[in-house]
């Protein structure tokens, strides 16, 4: 007997991937993507121009321990 659990699939198109995933914001004619992600205590941002992508975040968050912070920069040439 087979228990593995079974999930139907079915194909998105990108119009409803787009309203999914809350797409992009800046201008594609202008070859430029920026996205802002906030949650509880971190922000980040990245962003995309031509072949260069730049993704910048930070957070912190407070605990009997102490204070945490960290902060993050990444760049990716394509």
């Amino acid at each position: 007997m087979n228990t593995t659990p079974q999930v139907d699939t079915t194909e998105l198109s990108d119009a409803d991937l787009e309203l999914v995933s809350g797409g992009q914001a800046g201008g594609p004619a202008a070859g430029l993507d920026l996205g802002v992600h906030a949650g509880a205590g971190a922000l980040g941002v990245h962003g995309e121009a031509g072949n260069l992508a730049v993704t910048a975040g930070g957070g912190a968050s407070l605990s009997a321990e102490g204070l945490a912070v960290n902060g993050h920069l990444h760049a990716a040439l394509y």
